[in-house]
């Protein structure tokens, strides 16, 4: 599978609500770089595992429209908005943010990532 379509894997399945999910994608030593609308966090491979289990708490369903996919080398840029159903209204899609993130793959696995979001 190339890197392009393994990052378009990642983001058609719940990976981003499902710990189980995200670690098959994710390299032992993935490292994430993420500037968002409430400043720069830096996450490693458990606290990306965590996040993805927090959000699955709070969100019934995650969905990705990717916009734009762009790949050069080892590296895919992408950039989609990323749309959500709560607990508390699992019939309402509402959008949670605009990312873009830069995607390092190495052993066809999420290495290097670098991503800006802005909230909804």
């Amino acid at each position: 599978m190339s890197a392009k379509q393994i990052i378009q894997e990642l983001y058609k399945s719940d990976a981003l609500i499902n710990g189980t999910i995200l670690d098959t994608f994710l390299h032992p030593e993935v490292i994430l770089d993420w500037n968002s609308s409430k400043g720069f966090i830096q996450m490693n491979r458990k606290e990306l595992l965590d996040f993805a289990n927090v959000l699955g708490k709070a969100y019934v369903r995650s969905k990705v429209k990717i916009s734009h996919i762009l790949k050069e080398g080892n590296s895919v840029s992408v950039r989609y908005s990323h749309y959500i159903k709560t607990i508390e209204n699992p019939r309402e899609e509402m959008l949670l943010a605009h990312i873009i993130v830069i995607w390092e793959l190495k052993d066809d696995k999420l290495f290097r990532g670098y991503q800006m979001s802005q909230s909804s």
